[in-house]
């Protein structure tokens, strides 16, 4: 990931769904393991989605569901990459998969951050 931190969620969201989507494309892989992999790409890009989801939502209610799901996404997301890290799915060097578990969990504590300070609105 040579993007640089990005300080706004949503920007930080997309370099994160970026870069799973490149590990992903130069990744090889089984026919087994496609689901495993298919999963990782719709949970990490479902992250972004749903935080810029939530910046049009109609009231707080709507922006709080959106970033709650959001942060599902991110802890969905940690799951698929713990499993690529420790079984064989992916032939990837660990490092890029230890880069993206760090970014991710970052980027879970922030919206779960977001979160906890709409609720004490």
């Amino acid at each position: 990931m040579s993007e640089e931190k990005a300080y706004d969620i949503k920007v930080r969201a997309y370099y994160f769904s970026k870069a799973v989507i490149n590990v992903i494309s130069k990744a090889k892989f089984g026919r087994l393991y496609f689901s495993i992999v298919d999963q990782l790409l719709r949970s990490a890009t479902s992250i972004g989605a749903n935080v810029v989801e939530a910046k049009a939502g109609s009231s707080k209610k709507d922006f709080r569901n959106f970033y709650t799901i959001a942060l599902k996404s991110a802890n969905e997301t940690k799951y698929w990459l713990c499993l690529v890290r420790d079984t064989e799915v992916i032939e990837i060097d660990k490092e890029i998969i230890k880069e993206l578990l760090k970014e991710v969990d970052e980027i879970s504590k922030i919206i779960a951050s977001i979160i906890i300070n709409i609720n004490k609105e």
